[in-house]
C-alpha cells in the first residue's frame, strides 16, 4: 500500500512541541558571539520633512553606533517607478518608516538610546486613503506628478451591457489587513574573514533575499549567504527582503560587529507590509433567467507609501471572472500611493480580492432578479467540457468541476432545509436572523512561471538526503516531501532528511509563495528521484547479471521481476560503492488552477449587530492529496483566516495617517471560540501540468471563505433592506447598516 494519500503525523511536530523551534532570536552560533543589538527609530508621523541629529544618542551608555540616511552608501532601492530610501532621506511617508538605526552592546539599552535620537518632523499634507490619492491635491512623489503610479485602464464600452435586462454597479472595499505572523520579523548577520556576509533571516525565500541584499550592498551574490532557520509564519509578507535587512548587513560591515535584530509586535503591525487594500467597482448585467451577459471590474489598489508589489491588481484582473463563462468582460487597474504602510503579498495575493468582487457581484445580481444565488452560479459556470479554458482576461484554466463542487457542498450542508429555516425565522419575526453565504472560486497557483530545484543523494548507509528550493514556514512540507520520496524510493520516512533554506546548500531556487511548493518543489524531487533510480537500476543490473529493464524496485530493493530467488540489491549496497546523486531543475512553470465552493451559515442578532459564525462547509479541490492531515491543516488555517477578514480584521488609519489599530488591543484576531468545527468536503481533480498532478492548497480556503462569510452576513439582513455592507462585518457596521435601512424604509 502506498504511503501517499494516508494521514501521516508530521515529522516536524515532535521537535516543535518538545524542544521548540530554532527561530532567528534563538540562534546561538559562534559567528554571532558578542553581537550588538539593533533597533530602528521609526517615524511617528505619516508625512513630514525630517532632519536627524544623533549626537545625544551617541553619548548614551552602551551605544556602538547610530546611522542615518546620510551615512549610507547603498545602491538605490527601487519600489515600482520610485526610489524607496533605505532610511528616510529628507521625507517620511508613513508611520513606522525607519529613520535611523541604533546599535547597542546590550538589548535593554536600545529603547533609551533610540529616544535620544533627535528627529525634527515638519508636517506635510497627508494622503490617507484611496479617494484622497485620486484627487491629486497632494502628490507624494512630486517628480511623478501623480499618485497613480500604475494604470492598466481597459477600454470600456457601455454597449457591452446594451442587451441586458438588468444592469447594476457597486463599489466594494476589500479592507487593509495586517499579516501579523506569530513570529515577527527578525535577522542576524555577520561578516566572515573570507569577506562574505552571512545573514540569518526569517523569510520565505532565502535565494531571493540573497539577491536583494547583494544588490543593495553592491556585492556579488556569491558574497552573501542567507540561512533561514525555523520561520514562525509568513503569509506572503516574508516573501522578499525588507529594507531593514540590507541596512543591517551594511551596518555590520561598517561597525565591524555582528548584529541581532528582532522587531517588537507594535513595530510589526505598522512596518511589516500589509495586505489587500483594494477598492473594486463591479458592474454586472444579464437576463432575468440568471444568465450574466457582461461583467466589468475596475480595480484601485492602495499600494501604501512605496509601491513594492505592483502585480497585485493585475492578478486581480487576471482572475476577475472566477469560475464563470461571461460573454463580455472589461477590466482596468490602477495603483495609488498613500501615506500608509506599504502593501505587498498576503495569503492569496490578488486572487482573494478578485473572488470577493465577483462573488459579491453574483449575489447582488441574484438579489436583483429574485433568484437563489446557488442557481445563478450554476447557470453561469464554465462546463467541464470547456477545459482547458481560456478566460477573457488571459488565464488558461487546466481542469475543473465547478458545478460538482457546489452541489457537493449544498448536499452536505442540507441547503434546502437551511433555506426553509431561514424563511421560518423571517415569517416569525425572529430577531436572530439566519444568513447563508455562498462562494465558488478558482485561483492560480505556481503562477510565477518559474521552476524549482531539487537534489537527492543516497548515502552509503542507504539513507537519503534531499535538498529543496522550497522553504517551508509551518506548512509541514518536510513531511510531505519525505512521504513522496519514501513512496518512490522505498526508503522509510525516518531515513529521509529534507534540507532547505541555506543558499550555500541550495544556491539556485525560487522559494515558497503562491502555493507553489508541492507542484514545483515536489516535482523537482520526483524528477531527481527518477534519475537516481535509473542510476541505481543500471548498477544493480550489473550485480544481478540482468537487464535493467527486467529490474523492479520494491521496498528499497532492486530485484529481477518475477524471479525472487535471484535475490536483490539494496540502496546501501549500491551507494556504499558508488555516488548516487541527482541535481535537477524542474523548469515547467505552468500554473495550476485549484477551485472550490464554500457555504457559510451565520446568525445575526438584529438588535445588537452581533454576528455568530455557525457553520462553514467547504470543498477545496487541489488535485491528488499527498498527506490528508497536512492538507486538512492548510484548509483549517485558510478558513479561519478568511473568516477573520470577513468578520473582524481591519487596519485603520485616521485622516492624519495615524494607524488606529496598531496594537493587539485594537487589531482584532479571530480565536477558537469564534469559529465552528469546519465541515470539509473532499474532491480531487488532477492537473496535467506537473509530475504529481497536484495543485496548490496553501491559500485556497482563504480565497473561498472570506466572500462566503461576507455574503452570509448580507443575506441574513437582506429581508430588512440591507443590500451591502463592507467588511469587516463588525457589530457596529451591522447595526449602522440596519439603522440606515430602517430610515430608508
Amino acid at each position: 500500500m502506498s504511503i501517499v494519500g494516508t494521514r501521516v503525523v508530521r515529522i516536524e511536530d515532535h521537535q516543535l512541541i518538545t524542544r521548540g523551534g530554532t527561530y532567528v532570536e534563538d540562534l546561538r552560533v559562534e559567528a554571532l558571539t558578542g553581537a550588538v543589538h539593533a533597533m530602528f527609530v521609526r517615524s511617528p508621523v505619516a508625512h513630514a520633512r525630517v532632519t536627524v541629529d544623533a549626537s545625544a544618542a551617541l553619548d548614551a551608555p552602551g551605544v556602538v553606533a547610530v546611522y542615518t540616511a546620510a551615512d549610507l552608501d547603498l545602491a538605490p532601492h527601487k519600489a515600482g517607478p520610485v526610489v524607496e530610501p533605505w532610511l528616510a532621506d529628507g521625507v517620511v511617508r508613513y508611520v513606522g518608516e525607519p529613520v535611523a538605526l541604533v546599535l547597542t552592546e546590550e538589548r535593554y539599552q536600545l529603547a533609551d538610546a533610540a529616544e535620544l535620537v533627535d528627529v525634527d518632523y515638519d508636517p506635510l499634507d497627508v494622503v490617507a486613503s484611496i479617494d484622497a490619492a485620486l484627487t491629486g491635491e497632494t502628490v507624494l512623489f512630486p517628480d511623478q506628478g501623480t499618485n497613480v503610479l500604475q494604470a492598466g485602464d481597459g477600454e470600456f464600452d457601455d454597449a457591452a451591457f446594451a442587451g441586458c435586462e438588468v444592469v447594476l454597479s457597486h463599489t466594494i472595499l476589500n479592507q487593509r489587513v495586517a499579516p501579523a505572523p506569530l513570529e515577527v520579523r527578525g535577522a542576524a548577520c555577520a561578516w566572515g574573514e573570507d569577506g562574505r556576509l552571512t545573514l540569518w533571516l526569517s523569510t520565505q525565500n532565502a535565494q531571493i533575499s540573497r539577491a536583494t541584499v547583494a544588490k543593495g550592498l553592491g556585492v556579488e551574490a556569491a558574497d552573501v549567504r542567507v540561512v533561514t532557520p525555523d520561520v514562525g509564519g509568513g503569509f506572503g509578507a516574508k516573501i522578499g527582503t525588507d529594507p531593514e535587512s540590507v541596512v543591517l548587513g551594511w551596518a555590520s560591515k561598517r561597525s565591524g560587529r555582528a548584529i541581532r535584530w528582532v522587531e517588537t509586535r507594535s513595530e510589526n503591525l505598522v512596518s511589516m507590509t500589509h495586505g489587500r487594500a483594494q477598492q473594486n467597482t463591479v458592474t454586472i448585467g444579464g437576463r432575468r433567467d440568471g444568465t450574466v451577459l457582461a461583467f466589468r471590474l475596475e480595480v484601485v489598489q492602495d499600494a501604501g507609501a512605496y509601491p513594492r508589489t505592483m502585480f497585485l491588481p493585475t492578478l486581480t484582473e487576471l482572475m476577475a471572472t472566477g469560475v464563470y463563462h461571461f460573454p463580455k468582460v472589461e477590466t482596468s487597474n490602477r495603483a495609488v500611493v498613500t501615506n500608509t504602510t506599504p502593501i505587498a503579498a498576503y495569503r492569496g495575493a490578488g486572487r482573494p480580492e478578485a473572488t470577493a468582487a465577483i462573488e459579491r457581484a453574483m449575489d447582488l445580481f441574484a438579489a436583483e432578479i429574485g433568484m437563489d444565488p446557488a442557481e445563478v452560479r450554476r447557470v453561469n459556470f464554465i462546463r467541464p467540457d470547456e477545459f482547458p479554458y481560456s478566460s477573457p482576461t488571459g488565464a488558461t484554466y487546466d481542469t475543473g468541476e465547478y458545478a460538482k463542487a457546489l452541489d457537493q457542498v449544498l448536499e452536505a450542508a442540507g441547503y434546502a432545509d437551511l433555506r426553509a429555516e431561514q424563511a421560518r425565522r423571517r415569517e416569525a419575526g425572529d430577531p436572530v436572523a439566519l444568513g447563508l453565504g455562498l462562494a465558488t472560486y478558482v485561483e492560480i497557483t505556481g503562477g510565477d512561471s518559474g521552476g524549482e530545484s531539487g537534489k537527492i543523494t543516497v548515502n552509503p548507509d542507504g539513507s537519503v538526503t534531499a535538498w529543496t528550493g522550497s522553504s517551508p514556514h509551518g506548512q509541514g512540507l518536510d513531511s510531505t516531501l519525505a512521504m513522496l520520496l519514501s513512496d518512490q524510493l522505498g526508503v522509510p520516512m525516518d531515513r529521509i532528511t529534507i534540507r532547505h533554506g541555506d543558499t550555500d546548500e541550495v544556491p539556485r531556487a525560487i522559494g515558497t509563495f503562491g502555493s507553489r511548493s508541492l507542484q514545483l518543489g515536489g516535482s523537482a524531487l520526483r524528477q531527481a528521484a527518477d534519475q537516481v533510480i535509473e542510476q541505481a537500476r543500471a548498477l544493480a543490473a550489473d550485480r544481478l547479471e540482468a537487464s535493467p529493464d527486467d529490474l523492479e524496485l520494491s521496498e528499497g530493493v532492486f530485484g529481477v521481476r518475477g524471479a525472487p530467488a535471484s535475490g536483490g540489491v539494496t540502496w546501501a549496497q549500491i551507494a556504499e560503492q558508488t555516488d548516487l546523486t541527482a541535481d535537477v531543475w524542474f523548469g515547467d512553470g505552468s500554473p495550476t488552477f485549484p477551485f472550490g465552493a464554500h457555504l457559510a451559515v451565520v446568525e445575526v442578532d438584529t438588535l445588537t449587530g452581533k454576528v455568530v459564525l455557525k457553520r462553514i462547509i467547504a470543498c477545496d479541490d487541489a488535485g491528488p492529496v499527498v498527506n490528508p492531515l497536512a492538507f486538512q491543516g492548510q484548509r483549517h488555517g485558510g478558513l479561519g483566516q478568511g473568516a477573520a477578514q470577513a468578520l473582524l480584521e481591519v487596519m485603520n488609519y485616521d485622516a492624519d495617517g495615524n494607524p488606529t489599530t496598531a496594537t493587539l488591543a485594537d487589531y482584532s484576531f479571530i480565536s477558537a471560540p469564534e469559529l465552528p468545527d469546519f465541515e470539509l468536503v473532499d474532491s480531487e481533480t488532477p492537473t496535467t501540468r506537473n509530475l504529481l498532478g497536484v495543485k496548490g492548497i496553501g491559500e485556497a480556503a482563504t480565497i473561498g471563505s472570506t466572500p462566503a462569510v461576507h455574503n452570509a452576513v448580507v443575506d441574513a439582513l437582506s429581508h430588512l433592506g440591507v443590500r451591502h455592507l463592507d467588511m469587516p462585518t463588525t457589530p457596529l457596521r451591522v447595526w449602522q447598516a440596519l439603522t440606515e435601512a430602517r430610515k430608508a424604509n
